[in-house]
Parts: C-alpha cells; structure tokens; sequence
C-alpha cells in the first residue's frame, strides 16, 4: 500500500469511474486499475466491485478512501514540517470562483493581501453546474462555492466553510408598475415574463419555488447565467430576475425587492481538501475571506 494507490482509491470513490480517474490524475485506465490490484494485494477485504459496466468502491473500499483522505493530509503535513514552506507567508495560493462572487471578494482580497510578506494570489473564474464545484479543489487551493439554503450538503471528502447566506431579491425595471412594493410575492410576480439560469445551476430551484407558490408555470423566456447580462436583459425590459442583494453588480436602471412566501437564499462557501490548510499562505488568505464576507454583509447593515 502506498500514498498513489490511496489516492486512486480516494479519487475513484469521489468520481465513480476508473476513466473519469484516469482523466483526473492524467494517466490511462489500464494504469489505473493495475494500480488498484496492487492494492487490493495488501489488502484482506475486496476493495472495489462491478456495478455494471463500472468498477465501484464496496464498503471496505469506502472506509479505506475515507482513511486515505487523513493519509494524505498527514503526509503532506509531513512534507511541510521538513521544509519551511509550510509556514511561507507569501506562498502561492490559487483561488476559483463563480462569477459575482469572484467580482465581490477578489478585488477585497487584493486589496487587504496588497503589499510584500502576504501571499501572491492567482484568481480563476469558474461557472459551474453545483455537482461540479467539489471537483475544482483538486486544482485550487481555495474554491468559492453557491448552492441554495435547502440544498444538499458538500461531499465530506471535502472542507466547506459558509462565508454568506446571501438573500435573493427580485429584480426588476426601476419604472416597472411593481417597483413601488417594498415586497413581492408569488402571486405578484407569476404572470412576468423570467430570466433565470441555465439547467443544474443552483438559482433555477428558486425559480421553481416561485412557480410552485404560485401554482403556475412561469414564462421563463431567455437562460443567461451571468448577472451583468442579466441586469442589462432586465433593465432594457426583457423580464423579471431573481438576482443576489449583496455580490451582484448594481445597475441604474433597476430595483431590487425581496421575495415573500419563498425561502430564497444562497450559500456563499469556501470549499478546499483539508490538506491544503497545512500552508500558512492558505490560511492567510482564508481569514481574509473571512473579514471579506464580513465587510461585504456589514455594507447591507450600514446601508439600512
């Protein structure tokens, strides 16, 4: 048993598949499953099973993958403690995030990490479907995860960290006849027409609820992810959006009021492999995410 052949077994219980394994760590499948015999060896309990046309984790298998994930935090714990990187004040770090909260928290962290001795930021924007934000750890220190207050929790192979509940208005033309409500509910708004996401993204559920509290499909006539786009969509007339109080962009032409009768929240959260807060510069920069949010919310506070 060594530190690769556990990785594999972590990375096939995460991914489901020996070739989305391969694909991940850029080796072929063949290599993948030699690697997995060669563990199976040492070990007395079968590891792996056919579901199908797939090679799937028994149970055996999953408390192995779950051991490995504290394997492979200690020995990079390890590799740390025999250098000075561990505790490099202005190591590398690399940070994704969706859009709108890429454009709220990066230029903070810039700002409050600006100067010599802090950690050197590397930013990446990533617009992804909810399933796929866990997989992004694998190639970022930090990651900056949405998905809605009811939904399903992250993947525990992975540490998260809610940084906003972020509330989601409606949003709306400024001259629009329902600007003038302090608030709007269901009823009011289900015979618009809507801008919402594209399929799998996680603002859609909410869309939905709207249409359940309402009883009635809604008109949703054009799918644009992005919030900048969307405003400009709403303010020119195209319909009603559900857009975030705190880290969309604001726009003069429109108005934003909360939403009655439908829970309508959004988790900012901060995902990362537990092994990566052994770095100092990580650390860093997850406290600074921290006093980011703060800020970003005490905005709404002072604002009231």
């Amino acid at each position: 048993m060594d530190e690769r052949q556990l990785r594999i077994l972590r990375e096939l219980g995460e991914l489901g598949s020996v070739s989305a394994v391969a694909e991940a760590l850029h080796v072929t499948p063949s290599a993948i499953s030699q690697q997995l015999r060669l563990l199976q060896r040492s070990i007395p309990v079968p590891l792996t099973e056919r579901a199908g046309r797939r090679v799937v984790l028994t149970e055996g298998g999953q408390a192995l993958a779950r051991a490995a994930i504290e394997v492979e935090t200690a020995l990079a714990r390890a590799r740390h403690a025999v250098t000075d990187f561990a505790e490099q004040p202005d190591g590398d770090v690399s940070l994704a995030a969706f859009h709108s909260a890429g454009s709220t928290f990066f230029p903070l962290l810039l700002r409050g990490l600006a100067g010599p001795g802090n950690p050197r930021l590397s930013f990446a924007d990533q617009d992804v479907a909810q399933d796929r934000f866990p997989a992004l750890t694998r190639d970022h220190d930090l990651v900056l995860a949405h998905r809605l207050d009811h939904a399903p929790p992250w993947p525990r192979t992975i540490t998260a960290e809610t940084l906003l509940r972020e509330p989601l208005d409606v949003a709306l033309p400024a001259d629009h006849p329902l600007a003038s409500r302090a608030v709007l509910f269901p009823r009011d708004v289900a015979d618009q027409p809507w801008i919402t996401v594209h399929d799998g993204f996680p603002l859609l559920s909410s869309i939905e609820a709207v249409a359940s509290v309402a009883g009635r499909r809604l008109d949703i006539v054009h799918r644009i992810n992005e919030f900048t786009v969307a405003a400009e969509v709403v303010a020119a007339g195209g319909g009603l959006a559900l857009m975030p109080r705190w880290t969309a962009r604001t726009h003069p032409g429109l108005v934003l009021r909360p939403l009655g009768d439908v829970h309508a929240l959004r988790h900012i959260d901060v995902l990362h492999r537990p092994e990566r807060t052994a770095r100092r510069a990580v650390r860093t920069v997850l406290a600074e995410l921290r006093r980011a949010a703060a800020e970003i919310q005490g905005r709404d506070t002072a604002a009231r």
